[in-house]
């Protein structure tokens, strides 16, 4: 066989997983900017180990192997990415100033537009809460408690993979679980409401956001909702600091915004744009916590790279 039809074979077999390895590696790392770069290493690895592949475990797991293990090299001394909410400082005030905090790696959404459910593995596994509650645990034991609880690998294969023991796999497992309950206890108990109730609260949410009526948009909300705005490390929560901040501090006046529909982490999200000199400019994108109460937790991020990631442009032109 030639290296060109050994690439292509290699390209054949491998490209179908890159989109669901993408998922894996921004679970690990918390950005999808990063895990878009380690999926590109984790193909360049695999690739220059093609010809000593065995074929004892199936590609898929083969890649996964290498993927984990280049996240937990990217991982080593970096600082966790945490949403605001999530720093340990209590509550803003939300007349306060806003001071952008650029130098904190941020947590990132993920753009699942593209994904059927089988390449999340579940909507619960890629939840922004989970995401923000696996940056607590160290990367180890982050990577076992995916692999185990959302891949459902075995243990066995599981040591295969870190290169220990089964023993320790489960030793692992049961202290990052411990971790995570008392992190976040029910982020994956999450209450939706069905799909008409969801559509009729997200166009209620575009009607009252769009024309700024503020008691309309925090009336969506349930009582001791979380709102948060990264690069910015303020954060308020109920309904009442929540209108606060966006009568004091947002910008936006009536009638100057648009949202267009988006979906990250398996939840409803929006790319926002403000009217200015006449066009609708980038603003923030917004994924949201929906539940048959109403919505819990609303993120904003101001970081505009990621529009590109979500389909979105910058400008609007129509």
């Amino acid at each position: 066989m030639t290296v060109e039809t050994e690439s292509v074979d290699f390209l054949r077999q491998a490209d179908p997983y890159r989109r669901e390895l993408l998922a894996h590696c921004y679970r690990m790392l918390g950005s999808v900017h990063d895990a878009e770069d380690l999926v590109q290493e984790t193909y360049i690895r695999a690739w220059k180990s093609y010809d000593k592949f065995e074929k004892r475990s199936s590609l898929r797991t083969w890649l996964y192997r290498i993927a984990t293990n280049v996240c937990l090299t990217a991982l080593d001394g970096r600082e966790r990415r945490p949403l605001p909410a999530g720093l340990g400082n209590p509550e803003s005030d939300p007349s306060g100033p806003l001071h952008e905090q650029n130098e904190v790696p941020w947590l990132e959404p993920f753009p699942d537009r593209d994904d059927p459910a089988s390449i999340v593995a579940s909507k619960e596994s890629i939840r922004l809460a989970l995401i923000a509650a696996l940056q607590h645990l160290p990367p180890r034991q982050r990577a076992v408690l995916i692999l185990r609880d959302v891949l459902k690998w075995r243990a066995a294969e599981v040591a295969d993979a870190l290169d220990t023991s089964t023993a320790a796999v489960n030793s692992v497992l049961q202290r990052a679980r411990a971790q995570l309950d008392q992190i976040s206890p029910s982020e994956d108990k999450v209450s939706e409401p069905d799909e008409a109730g969801q559509r009729e609260l997200l166009a209620k949410y575009v009607a009252a956001f769009e024309a700024k009526n503020v008691p309309e948009i925090v009336a969506l909300f349930t009582k001791d909702a979380v709102f948060d705005m990264p690069p910015y490390a303020a954060w308020y929560r109920g309904r009442e600091n929540i209108a606060r901040h966006l009568e004091s501090r947002c910008p936006v006046g009536p009638g100057e915004m648009r949202l267009v529909p988006v979906s990250a982490n398996g939840q409803p999200g929006f790319g926002t744009y403000w009217l200015q000199d006449g066009v609708y400019k980038a603003f923030n994108l917004v994924v949201l916590t929906v539940t048959k109460d109403g919505i819990s937790h609303s993120t904003s991020f101001f970081d505009h790279s990621l529009y590109e990631k979500f389909g979105l442009p910058l400008v609007l032109t129509d």
